[in-house]
């Protein structure tokens, strides 16, 4: 299993400091990003990203390994990890962080924090000052309702459970060499 760490260096390396449009990966966009990914990492995968707590803190969702480890940026640009490993990432594990970050490293922090803000994970468990624990069942009742919210790519791709699905009634695809000819065998 991945730490928050390993999620948030996966999103740093990968996707880089600032966005196409140039806003920042700040310490607050980090937290939410990862709190999405173990969100619906739960929704689609019935299990933890990462073992950490979410707590509901004034601003949102917050893991606070991961908040101690960048407070002191404040609101800047957090730096790219200098060591990263591709290998800690299993492709479904990187194809869905990719799918994440796709569906809401576009919004600034601030539309994030506004985001979480009307959600029911930070709704039911903010307690001012009190920095509340989220629990992963109410994670996970809240995520399994938002799936169908998210574009998804081929990180929920897995043979085993399409062939259980269909009953393993695959039909084989002819060698077919031109679109007229798949056409007219789509047609049959």
């Amino acid at each position: 299993m991945l730490t928050c760490l390993d999620v948030a260096n996966y999103f740093l390396a990968k996707h880089g400091n600032t966005t196409k449009d140039g806003d920042l990966i700040s310490n607050l966009k980090l937290q939410k990003l990862v709190y999405y990914a173990q969100g619906f990492h739960l929704a689609f995968f019935g299990e933890s990203l990462f073992e950490e707590a979410i707590e509901a803190w004034e601003h949102g969702p917050v893991v606070r390994p991961l908040y101690n480890t960048y407070k002191t940026h404040r609101n800047n640009a957090l730096p790219i990890p200098s060591c990263f490993d591709d290998s800690l990432y299993p492709k479904q594990t990187a194809n869905f962080l990719d799918c994440i970050y796709s569906n809401f490293g576009q919004f600034t922090a601030w539309k994030l924090r506004e985001m979480t803000h009307q959600e029911e994970p930070w709704l039911i468990s903010y307690n001012a000052g009190k920095n509340t624990k989220i629990s992963i069942q109410l994670l996970t009742s809240f995520f399994l309702t938002q799936k169908d919210k998210i574009k998804t790519t081929e990180f929920n791709y897995s043979l085993d459970r399409m062939k259980e699905r269909i009953n393993d009634e695959f039909e084989l695809v002819p060698n077919l060499a031109t679109a007229k000819d798949i056409e007219q065998w789509l047609m049959q």
